[in-house]
């Protein structure tokens, strides 16, 4: 850090100290008219720009606090002391902005966690959470995080998109919204595929905005992020170890104990463990219209991971037998994209014929994404058929 920088840090430090001490003596007063007071030799411009800098020293989180405070930021991205990056309407861009050396990137994260009970150290390095206002954090140490301590945030909206709203973007055509909305009244079960940021939960969240009024529904997620506008709704959320190793509540367990609440439907944020199994299972014996989402590029490859997680809980099921149960439960496929320029767009709608065979063959498409055209062709499956009637009803 050159000798400017350095002098400019310690005069906001400074003041920030200064500031938060005129506050407990009960002297409280705004961070520009402090400064105003304090550095008058100062430019203006050169007071407006340290005004900001004590603000956010003073909150703890320096430079992520514009970008915290930015509604079009997405996500936010921290690797070491190297600039910021940022996700705006899905493209990723390089900010300006930067810790000016570990220890404030440390703070920034101490105070980010402190909140909500968490911590991160050499002994943990890993940690994932919900901030108080819903986003969510990951962060990374070193030795695991190379190049200085690594953060990313993703943003909380207070208001998820609806399914009109998603139509009017862009994102679904109106076909492919009167197909699903058939599909959520019919009870059909209905799992939600894509890669990392292609939009997963804001499709699932919009699915879930289709249900009628006044179903039961439970969400279970590892970090909750899902706005339902829903009446009767109970959200429930995982819970990590504490630094002695225990108090864990999983997934999966969270699953079980959702079959005792009285569900209509079981939403599962993102099955990646062997609650896959017991959702499965929820899902075949009464409480059709479930939902959940998975990592996934297609159809068949979405199947066929949700096969492998539930080989993986280690029951000793035969893969003929899981294979045949993820068929019985699972009705229809939805497929979520990113395009290169950012844009997210719901592609492809697949059945899963419950007596079909294990091939992509399969899995047969009843809507897709042409060349931008909607092309919508009927079920073939009788219980995906008489379902999809009866939610034209």
């Amino acid at each position: 850090m050159d000798g400017a920088a350095n002098h400019d840090r310690l005069l906001a430090e400074t003041l920030r100290d200064r500031l938060i001490d005129e506050a407990f003596a009960g002297r409280a007063v705004a961070p520009d008219e402090f400064v105003e007071r304090e550095a008058w030799a100062l430019a203006p411009d050169e007071r407006r720009r340290l005004a900001g800098r004590v603000a956010a020293l003073a909150r703890g989180l320096g430079p992520l606090e514009p970008l915290m405070a930015d509604p079009q930021v997405d996500e936010i991205l921290v690797g070491g002391t190297k600039p910021i990056w940022v996700e705006r309407g899905g493209r990723l861009a390089e900010t300006a902005l930067r810790f000016a050396d570990e220890d404030e990137l440390r703070e920034a994260i101490d105070r980010l966690l402190r909140p909500v009970g968490r911590r991160v150290d050499e002994a943990q390095p890993l940690c994932d959470a919900r901030l108080p206002d819903g986003s969510r954090i990951n962060v990374v140490l070193p030795p695991l995080a190379i190049d200085g301590p690594a953060i990313a945030i993703r943003r909380f909206r207070q208001h998820g998109f609806s399914a009109a709203e998603l139509v009017s973007a862009g994102s679904w055509t109106p076909v492919v919204h009167g197909l699903l909305r058939r599909a959520v009244l019919g009870r059909l079960n209905i799992l939600v595929c894509g890669s990392t940021g292609s939009g997963k939960t804001t499709t699932l969240a919009a699915l879930l905005g289709m249900l009628p009024a006044g179903e039961r529904v439970v969400t279970i997620e590892d970090t909750a992020e899902l706005l339902l506008d829903c009446s009767h709704v109970v959200r429930l959320e995982a819970r990590p170890p504490n630094v002695e190793g225990r108090g864990e509540v999983t997934i999966r367990a969270l699953v079980r104990n959702a079959l005792r609440m009285r569900p209509d439907r079981i939403v599962v944020g993102e099955v990646r463990g062997a609650e896959a199994l017991d959702m499965l299972v929820a899902m075949a014996t009464g409480h059709e219209g479930s939902l959940g989402t998975i990592h996934a590029g297609s159809p068949a490859e979405a199947l066929h991971r949700l096969e492998t997680l539930v080989l993986m809980a280690g029951l000793g099921l035969p893969h003929t037998v899981v294979r045949a149960q993820v068929r019985a439960a699972i009705d229809l496929v939805v497929v979520v994209a990113r395009g290169p320029g950012g844009s997210r767009r719901l592609v492809a709608v697949a059945e899963v014929p419950s007596g079909a065979g294990s091939g992509a063959q399969s899995v047969r498409q009843v809507y897709e994404l042409r060349a931008g055209r909607p092309i919508l062709r009927p079920p073939l499956d009788a219980r995906v058929a008489a379902r999809l009637a009866q939610g034209s009803a």
